[in-house]
C-alpha cells in the first residue's frame, strides 16, 4: 500500500466518499459540483493499494478558532479491517499541530483506533431529527420583535455580527466570515426565503435562524443564533419555529439539526419540540 500526500482530491476521491456514503450515511456528497467543504482546500492523504484508493484523509489547516487543524478520515467500505484507518491516522498524527479527528456517527473502528493511539473523546455533536408528524405551535414574537426574511447584498454584515456574539465560544461557527456568507449564497441549495432574521424597531438584527433543504430532501437547522443582548423571552424558541414551519411548506420529509451534546438549553428547547437523538458524531484529539 502506498500512501501519499497531495495538494488537490481528484475524482477518485469523489468516488470513494460515495461509496462510504451508500453504507455510512455521509459524508454529504454528490455525484458532481464541488466536494462538500470539509474536503476542499486544505492538504489531501491517499492510500492507495494496486493503483486503487482505498482510504483518503484531509486535513483542514486554517483549523478551529482554537488552533486545531481538523482531520477528515474515510476508508472504502470494500477495503475495510486491512489497517487502512490506523496507517492513515498514523500519517496524520506525524503533523506537528494541534489536530481534531472527526468520527461520523461514533464509528467503533474509529473508537478502538483512538484507543490504541491514545486519542481522548473531546466533543460529541448530536444529529437530531423531527418527523413531520410531530405538531408544531405557531411562533410567539415578545414586544418590539419581527421577523423578516435574509436580503443579499445587505444584511450579511448585521447577521455576521450577531453570529460572532452568539456563538463566540464555538471552535467553528464563531469564525463565520461575511465572505462565507456570501460564498455560501452561491450553493445551488442556499434560498433568502428560508432564511430569517429577528429584527428590532430599528430593523437591527437581534437573531437569525438560516434554513437548509439537502439534495434528498431533508430540511435542515442549519444554524440558530440570538444577540446575547436579546436572550430571553423565548426568541431562540420563536425563530426556531418559523423556520420549522417554512420547511414543512417546501415539503421536506423530516428536518434534521447539529448541536453539542453539551449544549443542555439548546437539546432542551429541541426536545420539548419534539427532536430526537439520531446518533452522534465524535471529534477526538491527543
Amino acid at each position: 500500500m502506498e500512501i501519499a500526500w497531495r495538494k488537490e482530491a481528484d475524482e477518485s476521491v469523489r468516488a470513494l466518499l460515495i461509496a462510504a456514503r451508500a453504507v455510512d450515511g455521509t459524508p454529504e456528497v454528490e455525484g458532481d459540483g464541488p466536494l462538500p467543504r470539509e474536503f476542499r482546500g486544505g492538504r489531501h492523504l491517499l492510500a492507495h493499494d494496486a493503483g486503487t484508493l482505498v482510504g483518503y484523509a484531509h486535513v483542514d489547516t486554517a483549523g478551529d478558532a482554537f488552533g486545531n487543524q481538523i482531520v477528515e478520515l474515510v476508508v472504502h467500505p470494500e477495503h475495510r479491517g486491512r489497517g487502512i484507518g490506523t496507517a492513515l491516522v498514523d500519517e496524520v498524527l506525524a503533523i506537528d499541530s494541534p489536530l481534531r479527528l472527526w468520527s461520523h456517527r461514533d464509528h467503533p473502528a474509529a473508537a478502538r483506533i483512538a484507543v490504541r493511539r491514545g486519542l481522548a473523546r473531546v466533543r460529541e455533536l448530536l444529529l437530531m431529527s423531527l418527523d413531520n408528524d410531530v405538531p408544531l405551535p405557531e411562533p410567539r414574537w415578545r414586544a418590539g420583535i419581527r421577523v423578516r426574511t435574509f436580503v443579499p447584498g445587505q444584511d450579511e454584515a448585521a447577521m455576521v455580527a450577531v453570529n460572532r456574539r452568539a456563538f463566540d465560544w464555538h471552535p467553528e461557527q464563531g469564525l463565520l466570515t461575511e465572505e462565507d456568507v456570501r460564498a455560501t449564497e452561491q450553493e445551488p441549495w442556499f434560498d433568502p426565503d428560508g432564511f430569517f432574521l429577528a429584527v428590532d424597531h430599528d430593523d437591527r438584527v437581534v437573531g437569525f435562524h438560516w434554513t437548509k433543504v439537502h439534495g434528498d430532501n431533508s430540511g435542515e437547522v442549519y444554524v440558530v443564533g440570538v444577540d446575547p443582548d436579546a436572550q430571553g423571552g423565548g426568541l431562540g424558541t420563536a425563530l426556531t419555529l418559523v423556520g420549522l414551519h417554512h420547511l414543512r411548506t417546501r415539503g421536506v420529509r423530516d428536518t434534521i439539526l447539529y448541536v453539542e451534546s453539551d449544549n443542555r438549553p439548546a437539546v432542551a428547547v429541541y426536545s420539548r419540540l419534539g427532536f430526537v437523538v439520531r446518533y452522534t458524531n465524535v471529534a477526538y484529539q491527543r
